[in-house]
């Protein structure tokens, strides 16, 4: 029997490989550590490309607004074509976020409607509008499709747009 400071071995050979192994899983260890470090910082470039992305940022405010608009009108039947469903219900908007993007983010122009309307009737446009002018009244509805100045979003309007509607889903949540 050979003693080294390692423990007790057979022989050389024996020993040798238990110091092989053991550098192996020292060199494994390192390695991975790298990687990890690597993986970090990788992350943390892609946090900071995202928060300073304005696309990235605006769908995700999108995102968080069709959240609160939801929660909001939950008790409400579709806006289009007054029924409730099972399926799923989207944030739809009457004048539409291609034609007019300063519009996006007025929850006067969106509205809890299914997925088959907002989808497969192109917003059942003019129930949505007959729904509107009872809700609302007709010199709303003339209002909102007369002419909008246009608005470009900036990062820091996005993020507090953010802000507002997590805080006010929040409020929602917590009244109900």
């Amino acid at each position: 029997m050979i003693t080294l400071p390692a423990g007790k071995f057979h022989t050389y050979t024996c020993a040798a490989e238990y110091g092989k192994a053991k550098a192996d899983n020292i060199r494994d260890k390192a390695i991975k550590a790298k990687a990890k470090k690597e993986k970090s910082k990788h992350a943390k470039a892609k946090k900071e490309l995202t928060d300073n992305d304005r696309s990235f940022q605006l769908k995700k405010t999108q995102s968080i607004f069709n959240k609160f608009i939801r929660d909001r009108d939950s008790k409400y039947p579709c806006i289009s074509c007054n029924r409730f469903h099972s399926g799923q219900y989207h944030a739809g908007h009457y004048r539409t976020v291609g034609a007019n993007p300063e519009l996006r983010f007025d929850e006067r122009n969106c509205h809890k409607q299914c997925s088959a309307c907002n989808n497969h009737l192109s917003g059942n446009i003019v129930n949505y509008r007959i729904s509107l002018i009872n809700k609302m009244g007709v010199d709303f509805v003339e209002g909102l499709e007369s002419h909008h100045p246009p608005k470009r979003y900036t990062l820091e309007d996005l993020k507090e747009l953010q802000a507002l509607y997590k805080r006010k889903t929040k409020e929602l949540e917590d009244a109900s």
